[in-house]
């Protein structure tokens, strides 16, 4: 059973009545976190609804992720027109720039406070909406009337109460592209291996999305399921016999997979406050490397980690339309003066789901769910590595 069928929640869409008036509203959009494919369309679509939708004439874009925000660290806001966002969505990246890390909440309301902004537009992940409730929170506690609505952005696919978000596709067909490379690296020598690392934190979604989508991948790992090296059914054992019987093989590694075999947990944290990882594919390939050669079975092994190309890449046309819904939903929610949430999709329905709600947990891929089922009937790998 899906967890997320024990909750109720408002649908989004237009709203029979507007709380601001759009001749006096100012609205403004920042994009915060990592890149991810539709982050400009996002952008040009919250634009587009507000400028024609409800004949808003004031959008700003705040520059460099939250950091913009504060007026002694950012850079002076883009003040948007048409022609800026024209053809925005043919780049990848966003136009207003990124970063990570928290601002000063109280300097940051109160330098929308000072620009007139009634409605802010946060794109990013987990991080960015927990800046965007306290932004929303300060607001109420200052009695300042500003709508602060969330589109949910990570490529990892890893926000509970939303079946799929923006550049998730996208980046599934760009890592499907370079899993057809690494195949074929694999094939045309003897006794090749393909490592690919792709990401995924927390959770395997585009490593599973991929190898459904490839159809040639012969080991899948991901985070949800710990795996050992060595043992009868260990993995290093289980690639050996896949590479004496048909003399190559094809694996993909999500960025947070095997971190329990690393000795020492990770303390140190990057500045979204995310903990960092260790690199699970170079240590793959030097336990590999070091496996075959003890073995006495001679391999060819090629390592690609094309991480940052997955994320950098225009959306494609399934993701561009996604971005525009979920754009175009959270206008409808800000100028109905719904605050504090941010824009869901479940069962084909956009809902409204509250920031502290959304951000509280991480969705996971399923071991009992199709997706992995799949994974597991396409590349013949056994349910666990143990």
């Amino acid at each position: 059973p899906d967890p997320t069928d024990d909750w109720w929640f408002e649908r989004a869409g237009p709203s029979a009545r507007i709380f601001f008036d759009p001749a006096r509203t100012r609205a403004g959009i920042v994009t915060c976190g990592g890149l991810c494919p539709g982050l400009n369309n996002v952008i040009r679509s919250i634009f587009l609804e507000l400028h024609h939708g409800y004949g808003i004439k004031e959008i700003l874009g705040f520059r460099d992720g939250y950091q913009g925000l504060d007026p002694q660290r950012g850079k002076e806001p883009l003040r948007l027109t048409p022609e800026m966002v024209d053809d925005i969505h043919r780049e990848g990246g966003t136009l207003l720039g990124t970063s990570r890390g928290p601002v000063d909440t109280k300097v940051a309301v109160q330098n929308l406070i000072a620009r007139g902004v009634d409605i802010l537009f946060t794109i990013g992940g987990d991080g960015t909406q927990r800046g965007g409730h306290d932004l929303f929170q300060e607001a109420r506690r200052l009695g300042h009337p500003l709508a602060v609505v969330g589109v949910p952005k990570t490529i990892d696919n890893d926000v509970p109460f939303v079946s799929r978000t923006f550049g998730y596709l996208t980046a599934v067909e760009q890592a499907s592209k370079v899993l057809d490379c690494a195949h074929t690296e694999a094939h045309s020598v003897h006794n090749g291996i393909s490592l690919v690392k792709l990401m995924g934190r927390e959770a395997g979604f585009i490593a599973a999305g991929a190898t459904v989508a490839n159809q040639d991948v012969n080991f899948t790992l991901i985070p949800e399921l710990p795996f050992k090296l060595e043992g009868p059914r260990g993995f290093l054992p289980l690639l050996k016999e896949r590479v004496l019987r048909r003399a190559h093989a094809l694996i993909v590694v999500a960025e947070g997979a095997g971190q329990d075999l690393f000795p020492g947990g990770s303390q140190a944290r990057d500045a979204s406050g995310n903990v960092k990882l260790r690199d699970i594919g170079l240590f793959l390939r030097e336990k590999i490397e070091a496996y075959f050669k003890a073995q006495n079975v001679p391999i060819v092994l090629r390592y690609l980690d094309p991480s940052y190309i997955l994320r950098s890449v225009v959306a494609d046309a399934e993701d561009s339309i996604l971005c525009d819904l979920y754009a175009r939903n959270a206008v409808h929610a800000a100028m109905a003066g719904k605050t504090g949430l941010v824009i869901g999709l479940l069962h084909d329905q956009f809902i409204h789901v509250p920031i502290e709600l959304l951000t509280g947990q991480k969705k996971r891929l399923s071991l009992q769910g199709s997706m992995w089922h799949a994974v597991l009937a396409t590349t013949g790998q056994p349910e666990r590595f143990e």
